[in-house]
């Protein structure tokens, strides 16, 4: 998989997001639980949270954490990505950081990005 870049798009299967922190005057921080399929390149699963921060404007900043399971550049194991990224305009847009994988990815690096309008896709750089 050495310098292969992989195209997928997803579907969000379950989302379930809940406030942790909601006062007047103040941003609204959320926790969200999402569980996604994943087509093209990606062929399989992946459960994400996601922290969000709200604005009053109905934009949003958000980090997060996601295991993908599945074939993932043709290669079987998991990777977990981190996410850094905002929403605004109906679109979530971000960065990806390839944290750790397993099996045949196991020794997989990379970064990469993705986009969901509520469509979703993802694009990763890797190396490994």
């Amino acid at each position: 998989m050495s310098g292969s870049t992989v195209d997928a798009t997803f579907e969000v299967t379950s989302w379930n997001e809940e406030p942790f922190d909601a006062s007047v005057g103040v941003s609204k921080l959320t926790r969200a639980s999402v569980q996604k399929a994943y087509s093209g390149d990606v062929e399989g699963t992946s459960a994400t949270e996601w922290l969000m921060s709200y604005n009053s404007d109905g934009t949003a900043t958000f980090v997060g954490l996601e295991r993908v399971k599945g074939l993932i550049g043709g290669r079987k194991g998991t990777l977990v990505l981190q996410h850094v990224g905002e929403f605004r305009d109906g679109a979530a847009k971000g960065t990806l950081s390839v944290v750790n994988g397993t099996d045949d990815l196991a020794h997989v690096t990379g970064a990469g990005d993705f986009l969901a309008d509520p469509a979703g896709s993802i694009t990763l750089s890797l190396e490994g």
